[in-house]
């Protein structure tokens, strides 16, 4: 959809696991009074359902199959995306290690995500929202008018990730700061060599390494890509 049939831009946020995505995706929707819709959780609800049904993640006709079938909708909150799997609250269990796993597992059949890209399409058609994946500026919106590929070392993001799953009261922390590590270079290895929409930045997205960055400093720094937009400086 071109600029002029939209009424509010689109803001594409990519990049690898750990990146920070969904934390800025969630921070420029409130700054900027947009619809945060987390993408990456459709592709956890699609796995949760794989799991469910004891499919194997690995044959993409076992898990295209269940796509005629599936209903996935985000509702967005205050707190965060409520994430819906056939009209079921699944918000916390789609965060779940064997979960997350899987998705990626599940994500890089080619006919998969063409299913899923038409769904993520839909729910942004209008623009007004910030919508954070791995192939959102290269796939999903290519003409979003704002693409920021958020990017950071495996060692950062892997700490990041374990700090966040050690930080869950709820949960026992079963994996240690080298396993979270190796299995996100896996995942980066998966996403960047899949034969479909693989990661990578768009031509025209502008890359934040938040390597050697705070939080605050990648927020402010997306908050700053964002209005130079809105301002005719980008």
């Amino acid at each position: 959809m071109s600029e002029t049939a939209r009424l509010k831009l689109v803001i594409a946020i990519d990049g690898p696991a750990g990146a920070g995505k969904s934390t800025v995706a969630a921070h420029l929707a409130r700054h900027f009074g947009f619809l945060n819709l987390e993408t990456g959780a459709m592709y956890r609800a699609l796995a949760l359902k794989a799991i469910d049904h004891d499919l194997d993640l690995d044959e993409e006709s076992e898990v295209l199959a269940l796509c005629d079938t599936t209903n996935i909708a985000l509702e967005p909150t205050r707190d965060g995306n409520r994430v819906l799997l056939d009209g079921i609250d699944v918000s916390r269990r789609v965060r779940d290690g064997d979960v997350t796993a899987a998705a990626s597992r599940a994500s890089v059949h080619p006919r998969v995500r063409e299913w899923m890209v038409a769904q993520q399409r839909a729910l942004g058609v209008g623009g007004g929202v910030v919508m954070e994946g791995r192939d959102i500026g290269t796939a999903v919106f290519p003409d979003a008018e704002v693409k920021i590929f958020l990017d950071a070392a495996p060692e950062v993001r892997g700490n990041r990730r374990y700090r966040q799953v050690a930080s869950n009261v709820h949960e026992p922390v079963t994996v240690t700061e080298t396993s979270v590590i190796e299995e996100m270079k896996a995942r980066d290895e998966r996403d960047r060599n899949r034969v479909q929409s693989p990661l990578k930045p768009a031509p025209d997205a502008v890359i934040v390494d938040s390597t050697g960055m705070s939080l605050d400093e990648v927020m402010a720094r997306s908050e700053a890509i964002v209005q130079g937009y809105l301002d005719g400086k980008i």
